[in-house]
Protein backbone atom coordinates (compact mmCIF):
# COMPACT_ATOMS: atom_id res chain seq x y z
CA UNK A 1 0.00 0.00 0.00
CA UNK A 2 1.38 3.38 -0.29
CA UNK A 3 0.40 6.59 1.40
CA UNK A 4 0.44 9.43 0.41
CA UNK A 5 0.21 12.85 2.48
CA UNK A 6 -0.71 16.29 1.46
CA UNK A 7 0.35 18.54 3.91
CA UNK A 8 3.93 19.19 5.63
CA UNK A 9 3.24 21.28 8.45
CA UNK A 10 4.13 20.39 12.07
CA UNK A 11 1.51 17.67 12.42
CA UNK A 12 1.57 16.00 8.79
CA UNK A 13 5.10 16.01 8.86
CA UNK A 14 5.12 13.46 12.20
CA UNK A 15 2.77 11.54 10.65
CA UNK A 16 4.93 11.02 7.60
CA UNK A 17 7.85 10.27 9.91
CA UNK A 18 5.86 7.95 11.48
CA UNK A 19 4.54 5.72 8.94
CA UNK A 20 7.83 5.94 6.81
CA UNK A 21 9.81 4.66 10.00
CA UNK A 22 7.39 1.97 10.36
CA UNK A 23 8.24 0.71 6.68
CA UNK A 24 5.69 1.92 4.47
CA UNK A 25 6.09 4.18 1.09
CA UNK A 26 5.25 6.95 1.65
CA UNK A 27 4.92 10.00 -0.89
CA UNK A 28 4.08 13.54 0.10
CA UNK A 29 2.97 17.07 -1.38
CA UNK A 30 3.33 20.71 -0.03
CA UNK A 31 2.21 24.37 -1.09
CA UNK A 32 5.69 25.14 0.16
CA UNK A 33 7.99 22.40 -1.34
CA UNK A 34 10.94 23.41 0.90
CA UNK A 35 8.88 21.38 4.06
CA UNK A 36 8.85 18.20 1.84
CA UNK A 37 13.09 18.10 1.90
CA UNK A 38 13.43 16.63 5.21
CA UNK A 39 10.90 14.17 4.17
CA UNK A 40 12.76 13.35 1.11
CA UNK A 41 15.81 13.01 3.23
CA UNK A 42 14.20 10.63 5.16
CA UNK A 43 12.88 7.84 2.25
CA UNK A 44 9.73 9.40 1.28
CA UNK A 45 8.51 10.11 -2.72
CA UNK A 46 7.96 13.48 -3.43
CA UNK A 47 4.94 14.24 -5.67
CA UNK A 48 5.21 17.31 -7.71
CA UNK A 49 1.16 18.22 -7.56
CA UNK A 50 -1.61 16.95 -5.49
CA UNK A 51 -2.77 15.45 -8.77
CA UNK A 52 0.06 13.72 -8.88
CA UNK A 53 -0.07 12.16 -5.28
CA UNK A 54 -4.07 11.25 -5.53
CA UNK A 55 -2.82 8.90 -8.96
CA UNK A 56 0.51 7.82 -7.14
CA UNK A 57 -1.30 6.47 -4.25
CA UNK A 58 -3.79 3.85 -2.73
CA UNK A 59 -4.12 5.92 0.33
CA UNK A 60 -4.12 9.82 0.55
CA UNK A 61 -4.28 11.72 3.67
CA UNK A 62 -4.36 15.04 3.98
CA UNK A 63 -3.62 17.42 7.12
CA UNK A 64 -3.77 21.10 6.09
CA UNK A 65 -4.57 24.44 7.74
CA UNK A 66 -8.21 25.58 6.88
CA UNK A 67 -10.93 25.34 3.98
CA UNK A 68 -9.42 27.28 1.95
CA UNK A 69 -5.99 25.38 1.53
CA UNK A 70 -8.52 22.21 1.60
CA UNK A 71 -10.56 23.95 -1.21
CA UNK A 72 -7.32 24.53 -3.49
CA UNK A 73 -5.73 20.84 -2.57
CA UNK A 74 -8.78 19.17 -3.72
CA UNK A 75 -9.95 21.43 -6.64
CA UNK A 76 -7.38 24.15 -7.64
CA UNK A 77 -5.27 23.34 -10.74
CA UNK A 78 -3.79 20.21 -10.61
CA UNK A 79 -5.33 19.20 -7.40
CA UNK A 80 -6.38 15.61 -6.08
CA UNK A 81 -9.68 15.58 -7.73
CA UNK A 82 -8.14 17.02 -11.33
CA UNK A 83 -7.18 12.93 -11.80
CA UNK A 84 -8.53 9.35 -12.23
CA UNK A 85 -9.11 8.71 -8.58
CA UNK A 86 -11.56 5.82 -9.00
CA UNK A 87 -11.03 3.63 -5.96
CA UNK A 88 -9.14 5.72 -3.93
CA UNK A 89 -9.11 6.25 -0.59
CA UNK A 90 -9.23 9.69 0.68
CA UNK A 91 -8.74 10.47 4.71
CA UNK A 92 -8.73 14.27 5.90
CA UNK A 93 -7.55 14.74 8.89
CA UNK A 94 -7.68 18.62 9.33
CA UNK A 95 -9.62 20.83 12.18
CA UNK A 96 -12.85 21.65 9.61
CA UNK A 97 -16.43 22.70 9.76
CA UNK A 98 -18.42 19.66 9.68
CA UNK A 99 -20.12 20.73 6.54
CA UNK A 100 -17.10 20.88 4.76
CA UNK A 101 -16.34 17.29 5.59
CA UNK A 102 -19.64 16.19 4.40
CA UNK A 103 -19.30 18.40 1.05
CA UNK A 104 -15.95 16.70 0.30
CA UNK A 105 -17.55 13.12 0.97
CA UNK A 106 -20.46 13.78 -1.70
CA UNK A 107 -17.68 14.61 -3.96
CA UNK A 108 -15.98 11.94 -3.88
CA UNK A 109 -18.81 9.77 -4.35
CA UNK A 110 -19.26 11.60 -7.50
CA UNK A 111 -15.72 10.75 -8.42
CA UNK A 112 -15.51 6.91 -7.41
CA UNK A 113 -13.25 7.41 -4.68
CA UNK A 114 -13.93 7.02 -0.78
CA UNK A 115 -13.35 9.48 1.87
CA UNK A 116 -13.51 9.68 5.71
CA UNK A 117 -12.94 12.79 7.71
CA UNK A 118 -10.48 12.01 10.69
CA UNK A 119 -9.16 14.72 12.51
CA UNK A 120 -6.74 14.11 15.67
CA UNK A 121 -6.20 14.72 19.06
CA UNK A 122 -2.61 15.16 20.29
CA UNK A 123 0.68 16.70 19.77
CA UNK A 124 3.62 16.69 17.41
CA UNK A 125 5.28 14.49 19.55
CA UNK A 126 2.25 12.18 20.15
CA UNK A 127 1.81 12.02 16.48
CA UNK A 128 5.69 11.05 16.06
CA UNK A 129 5.28 7.85 18.66
CA UNK A 130 1.84 6.90 17.23
CA UNK A 131 -0.43 7.98 20.00
CA UNK A 132 -2.99 10.40 18.84
CA UNK A 133 -6.64 9.96 19.08
CA UNK A 134 -8.57 9.56 15.99
CA UNK A 135 -12.25 10.16 15.78
CA UNK A 136 -13.33 9.00 12.26
CA UNK A 137 -16.77 9.66 10.23
CA UNK A 138 -17.68 8.11 7.17
CA UNK A 139 -18.92 4.56 5.59
CA UNK A 140 -18.10 1.68 7.97
CA UNK A 141 -16.65 -0.03 5.11
CA UNK A 142 -14.29 2.92 4.13
CA UNK A 143 -13.18 3.18 8.02
CA UNK A 144 -12.63 -0.19 8.25
CA UNK A 145 -10.41 -0.02 5.16
CA UNK A 146 -8.38 3.04 6.61
CA UNK A 147 -7.77 1.16 9.87
CA UNK A 148 -4.88 -0.36 9.49
CA UNK A 149 -3.40 2.99 8.74
CA UNK A 150 -4.88 4.77 11.22
CA UNK A 151 -4.17 2.55 14.32
CA UNK A 152 -0.25 2.77 13.26
CA UNK A 153 -0.82 6.59 14.20
CA UNK A 154 -3.62 6.87 16.70
CA UNK A 155 -3.64 4.63 20.09
CA UNK A 156 -7.18 5.21 20.03
CA UNK A 157 -9.31 5.31 16.94
CA UNK A 158 -13.60 5.86 17.24
CA UNK A 159 -15.85 5.70 14.80
CA UNK A 160 -18.45 7.91 15.31
CA UNK A 161 -20.43 8.56 12.89
CA UNK A 162 -21.05 9.89 9.09
CA UNK A 163 -18.96 11.81 7.36
CA UNK A 164 -18.36 15.06 9.01
CA UNK A 165 -18.80 13.14 12.68
CA UNK A 166 -15.23 13.35 13.27
CA UNK A 167 -15.12 17.01 12.31
CA UNK A 168 -17.79 17.47 15.16
CA UNK A 169 -16.31 15.43 18.02
CA UNK A 170 -13.04 16.87 17.39
CA UNK A 171 -14.35 20.51 17.53
CA UNK A 172 -16.44 19.10 20.81
CA UNK A 173 -13.10 18.03 22.34
CA UNK A 174 -10.66 20.55 21.23
CA UNK A 175 -13.54 23.53 22.75
CA UNK A 176 -12.46 22.83 26.27
CA UNK A 177 -8.91 22.67 25.86
CA UNK A 178 -8.65 26.36 24.49
CA UNK A 179 -10.82 27.94 26.36
CA UNK A 180 -9.09 26.06 29.51
CA UNK A 181 -5.77 27.88 28.10
CA UNK A 182 -6.91 31.53 28.99
CA UNK A 183 -8.54 30.17 31.87
CA UNK A 184 -5.69 28.55 33.45
CA UNK A 185 -3.57 31.83 32.90
CA UNK A 186 -6.46 33.92 34.84
CA UNK A 187 -6.37 31.41 37.81
CA UNK A 188 -1.90 31.76 38.01
CA UNK A 189 -2.31 35.16 38.22
CA UNK A 190 -3.63 34.71 41.72
CA UNK A 191 -0.95 32.89 42.90
CA UNK A 192 2.00 35.35 41.22
CA UNK A 193 2.07 37.09 44.51
CA UNK A 194 3.16 34.12 46.28
CA UNK A 195 6.62 33.78 44.19
CA UNK A 196 6.32 29.99 44.27
CA UNK A 197 8.73 28.48 41.60
CA UNK A 198 6.89 27.79 38.55
CA UNK A 199 7.13 23.94 38.42
CA UNK A 200 5.90 23.35 41.68
CA UNK A 201 3.17 25.47 40.87
CA UNK A 202 2.20 23.32 37.51
CA UNK A 203 2.97 20.32 39.77
CA UNK A 204 0.49 21.02 42.52
CA UNK A 205 -2.46 22.02 39.67
CA UNK A 206 -1.60 18.48 38.15
CA UNK A 207 -2.58 16.28 40.61
CA UNK A 208 -6.16 18.36 41.57
CA UNK A 209 -9.09 19.63 40.25
CA UNK A 210 -7.61 22.90 39.03
CA UNK A 211 -5.49 20.69 36.23
CA UNK A 212 -6.83 19.67 32.75
CA UNK A 213 -5.12 16.18 31.37
CA UNK A 214 -2.75 18.46 29.21
CA UNK A 215 -1.07 19.31 32.28
CA UNK A 216 0.30 16.36 32.89
CA UNK A 217 2.46 16.25 29.41
CA UNK A 218 2.76 19.56 29.19
CA UNK A 219 3.17 21.38 32.85
CA UNK A 220 7.00 21.32 32.19
CA UNK A 221 6.40 23.18 29.30
CA UNK A 222 4.41 25.42 30.90
CA UNK A 223 6.73 26.23 34.03
CA UNK A 224 9.47 27.31 31.51
CA UNK A 225 7.11 29.69 29.99
CA UNK A 226 6.21 30.89 33.18
CA UNK A 227 9.51 31.54 33.93
CA UNK A 228 10.46 33.68 30.60
CA UNK A 229 11.72 30.62 28.62
CA UNK A 230 9.31 30.36 24.92
CA UNK A 231 9.43 26.64 24.03
CA UNK A 232 12.12 25.69 21.79
CA UNK A 233 9.49 23.81 19.52
CA UNK A 234 5.72 24.90 18.98
CA UNK A 235 3.43 22.16 19.19
CA UNK A 236 0.20 24.02 18.78
CA UNK A 237 0.35 27.84 18.01
CA UNK A 238 -2.15 30.58 19.05
CA UNK A 239 -3.17 31.74 15.61
CA UNK A 240 -4.38 27.64 14.85
CA UNK A 241 -6.36 27.98 17.89
CA UNK A 242 -7.82 31.30 17.14
CA UNK A 243 -9.24 29.78 13.80
CA UNK A 244 -10.24 26.45 15.86
CA UNK A 245 -12.01 28.79 18.29
CA UNK A 246 -13.70 30.61 15.85
CA UNK A 247 -14.95 27.47 14.28
CA UNK A 248 -16.78 25.98 16.81
CA UNK A 249 -18.26 29.45 17.59
CA UNK A 250 -19.62 29.16 13.96
CA UNK A 251 -21.11 26.00 14.49
CA UNK A 252 -22.72 26.18 17.59
CA UNK A 253 -24.63 29.38 16.40
CA UNK A 254 -25.13 26.86 13.07
CA UNK A 255 -26.44 24.34 15.28
CA UNK A 256 -28.96 27.23 17.25
CA UNK A 257 -26.75 27.07 20.29
CA UNK A 258 -25.31 30.26 22.13
CA UNK A 259 -21.38 29.77 23.01
CA UNK A 260 -20.85 32.77 25.14
CA UNK A 261 -17.90 31.36 27.36
CA UNK A 262 -15.79 30.39 24.02
CA UNK A 263 -16.73 33.43 22.35
CA UNK A 264 -15.44 35.35 25.12
CA UNK A 265 -12.28 33.26 25.01
CA UNK A 266 -12.10 33.38 21.10
CA UNK A 267 -11.93 37.64 21.71
CA UNK A 268 -9.31 37.13 24.00
CA UNK A 269 -7.17 34.99 21.06
CA UNK A 270 -7.92 37.46 18.79
CA UNK A 271 -6.26 40.35 21.29
CA UNK A 272 -3.43 37.92 21.95
CA UNK A 273 -3.14 37.41 17.43
CA UNK A 274 -3.29 41.30 17.72
CA UNK A 275 -0.55 41.81 19.83
CA UNK A 276 1.80 39.83 17.50
CA UNK A 277 1.03 36.33 19.78
CA UNK A 278 -0.11 34.43 16.79
CA UNK A 279 3.08 32.10 15.56
CA UNK A 280 3.95 31.46 19.67
CA UNK A 281 3.01 28.28 21.23
CA UNK A 282 -0.26 28.16 22.94
CA UNK A 283 1.80 28.05 26.67
CA UNK A 284 2.72 31.05 25.98
CA UNK A 285 -0.95 32.49 26.25
CA UNK A 286 -0.80 31.55 29.32
CA UNK A 287 2.73 33.39 30.08
CA UNK A 288 2.10 36.57 29.05
CA UNK A 289 -1.52 36.62 30.61
CA UNK A 290 0.24 35.64 33.98
CA UNK A 291 3.00 38.34 33.17
CA UNK A 292 1.09 41.20 32.05
CA UNK A 293 -2.30 40.46 32.98
CA UNK A 294 -3.38 41.91 29.19
CA UNK A 295 -2.36 40.53 25.79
Amino acid sequence: MKIGIAGMGRMGSAMAARLLKLGHEVMVWNRTAEKTRPLAAAGAGIAASPRALAEACDVVITMLSDAPAIDGTYSGSDGLLTGNVKGRLFVEMSTLPPVVQQELATRMRETGASFIDCPVGGSVAQARDGKLLGFAGGEAADVARARPVLEQLCRRLEHVGPAGAGASMKLAINLPLLVYWQVLGEALSLVKPLGLDPARVMDIFADTSGGANVIKWRGGVLAEALEGKAPAAVSFDIELARKDLRTMVEEAQRLGYASPVTAQALACYNQAVGHGLGPADTAMLVATWVKEGKY
